[in-house]
């Protein structure tokens, strides 16, 4: 990544905690993964804006190409099963799985996911998808 796609990255997400409109972080997010589009990062935090703005078809398209260029990262694995589940689509299993793995094996990504999954609760509290994931999460068996 470009020193200034990394730092309209960080901006981005300092945008995103402050509270600003998904609705206009939506195409900043989109600009970064046109102008590098082999960021895992930049696409998972697309697709996950698109879930938080009810779109989840997009959101699909966004979370396949992060996990597509780098399978690792949790958040991006979850995203993915969000976006299967609000879009109806099948396949959500492998990837909980995936990230239950990575989350069993560090306790600093097990917190990150389940402060990211609060967050995505405080900002859209009806949102049966990301609670049957943290159930999930919580108690995978």
């Amino acid at each position: 990544m470009t020193d200034s796609v990394a730092t309209a990255f960080d901006q981005g997400l300092e945008r995103y905690k402050q509270g600003e409109s998904i609705n206009t972080l939506i195409p900043y997010f989109k600009d970064i993964c046109d102008r590098a589009p082999k960021n895992a990062t930049a696409w998972a935090c697309l697709a996950w804006l698109y879930l938080l703005a009810d779109k989840p078809d997009r959101a699909l398209k966004a979370a396949q190409k992060s996990v597509k260029i780098d399978d690792r990262p949790p958040q991006a694995r979850i995203n993915l099963a969000l976006a299967i589940l609000d879009s109806g689509a099948k396949g959500v299993r492998p990837h909980i799985e995936a990230a239950l793995q990575m989350m069993s094996l560090d306790q600093d990504i097990h917190q990150d996911i389940m402060e990211n999954i609060e967050d995505g609760l405080s900002r859209k509290p009806d949102w049966k998808s990301l609670q049957r994931v943290k159930n999930w999460l919580l108690s995978p068996e």
